[in-house]
């Protein structure tokens, strides 16, 4: 290439460099768009200058070029193209201001578009905003006790995408984190999981707030808050072993007072039982009883006293035969068996002149 080529090139390409950078100054667009995975993001690109708009053109860039998304002007009004109906939607149309909407952001909606101001007689004004796509989950804080009377061990653990920085803090300005470790793991999803942990200095007898914070980029954080148990320590044993035998004496009475208490309860239990079943069973037998009694009361009342005239005649004849059977022996004994009861009349006058 002669040295005149080589100029030439060198001078068509700042011209049009100059060129392509006068087109996109006027155009005022967020150059970076932050969205969660399944959120919506927003595009929006004006024009400072007024010119003569014919149509605003929205595209993505991909690697095999640019596809045209949607398009709006006055003749024909708003319009997506097939196959980006369910994924963009207009927002706010005006030829000198326009801002397009992707419905459920997703890892392949990341990238760069072009909004394309087509204006008469100059041509197309470009502005370039991106969408970047991140992912942020809540994060997780664990505490624990430490070996030492005067610690907790405090993790928060935290996935996204990019990686996410996780950070720890605490509410009492006189507590502080030491001995930090970070683990960052990589997923099959293409996110990673960060876990931080620290050694928090202070007393364990005492509740505190502990909180981590998760960040992926420049997007809203995620905080999390928790209180640290409280742990009630117990007194160090003497020299004599004293403690011990307090602590020995202390389970031994406890266990007396378990089982009078237990005995108590068993026989107050079975006091009330009996006293229950005597009660039903007395309030049976007394009215029982009393309904006897005015049985029996009401049978004499209705059944009259018979008359000793009523008896004899009532008597059997069985009774009446042995009675007949009586007297006549009683009669025989008193009189002589040669004798006949009814003497003839003249016997009856011999034996009154003999006498």
């Amino acid at each position: 290439m002669s040295f005149f080529g080589v100029l030439y090139y060198f001078l068509a390409v700042f011209i049009f460099g100059a060129f392509d950078k006068a087109l996109t100054a006027v155009i005022q667009t967020q150059q970076t768009v932050l969205a969660a995975v399944g959120e919506d993001a927003e595009f929006s690109c004006q024009l400072l200058e007024t010119k003569d708009v014919l149509q605003v053109t929205w595209q993505k860039i991909s690697h095999d070029g640019e596809k045209n998304v949607a398009t709006y002007n006055k003749q024909f009004g708003q319009r997506v193209n097939d196959g980006f109906t369910d994924k963009f939607k207009f927002k706010h149309t005006e030829l000198q201001n326009c801002s397009i909407v992707i419905r459920n952001v997703m890892e392949q909606d990341e990238g760069c578009y072009h909004c394309l101001f087509n204006t008469y007689p100059e041509g197309s004004f470009t502005g370039k905003p991106c969408l970047q796509v991140y992912e942020l989950h809540e994060p997780v804080v664990d505490v624990r006790e430490s070996n030492s009377t005067e610690e907790w061990v405090v993790s928060c653990s935290a996935t996204g995408r990019p990686a996410p920085t996780v950070t720890l803090s605490v509410s009492q300005q006189d507590l502080s984190f030491s001995q930090y470790n970070t683990v960052s793991v990589s997923n099959t999803n293409a996110t990673f999981t960060v876990t931080t942990t620290a050694v928090l200095s202070g007393s364990r007898k005492h509740s505190t707030q502990v909180g981590c914070a998760a960040r992926v980029l420049s997007a809203p954080h995620r905080e999390v808050t928790v209180m640290t148990p409280v742990v009630q320590q117990k007194p160090d044993a003497t020299e004599d072993g004293s403690y011990e035998k307090i602590t020995s004496q202390s389970s031994e009475s406890n266990f007396t007072w378990i089982i009078v208490l237990a005995v108590v309860s068993v026989v107050a239990v079975l006091l009330v039982i009996l006293l229950v079943v005597f009660r039903y069973f007395f309030a049976d037998f007394v009215a029982h009883f009393k309904q006897h009694n005015k049985t029996g009361d009401l049978e004499k009342i209705k059944t009259p006293l018979k008359s000793k005239q009523d008896i004899h005649e009532n008597k059997t004849p069985l009774m009446n035969h042995e009675n007949e059977q009586l007297r006549q022996r009683t009669s025989t004994k008193k009189t002589p068996k040669n004798i006949n009861r009814k003497a003839s009349p003249s016997t009856a006058k011999r034996l009154f002149e003999e006498h």
